[in-house]
């Protein structure tokens, strides 16, 4: 089984980001929290990494209602959603996680069903890029 979605476009980095920031909000996410690997493993080991960001979406009332059916489950969220560009120029992939995927170790019907609801959420948000 899959566990992300994925789509490559044909926009700079900071083009895609912004789109998939737009997709996100269309379905109800915000962005909690910006890593940008790149930067970071620059800074913490020295080493050249390409544009890499992970952004920690998160829609409110499905996190609301997760945190209803299944108390630890805030250590699966928030979604990551990831914009990567191996090459300057390149094409810039965009992946999100199937949180149906991720959560098939947690047996509760509650929870299924919300996974079900926010990985139609992040698929369209994919496919709207």
């Amino acid at each position: 089984m899959n566990y992300c979605f994925s789509k490559s476009i044909n926009n700079s980095f900071q083009e895609a980001k912004a789109k998939t920031i737009e997709a996100l909000k269309q379905e109800g996410f915000g962005v909690l929290t910006e890593i940008n690997v790149q930067e970071t493993l620059k800074k913490k080991l020295n080493v050249d990494f390409y544009k890499y960001e992970i952004l920690g979406a998160c829609n409110p009332a499905a996190a609301y209602e997760a945190l209803k059916a299944e108390d630890k489950i805030g250590t699966m969220l928030p979604c990551n959603v990831i914009i990567q560009q191996k090459m300057d120029g390149g094409p810039v992939e965009v992946s999100a996680i199937d949180p149906v995927a991720s959560m098939m170790a947690i047996e509760n019907n509650k929870l299924a069903s919300i996974a079900k609801d926010v990985q139609g959420k992040l698929k369209r948000v994919i496919d709207a890029l």
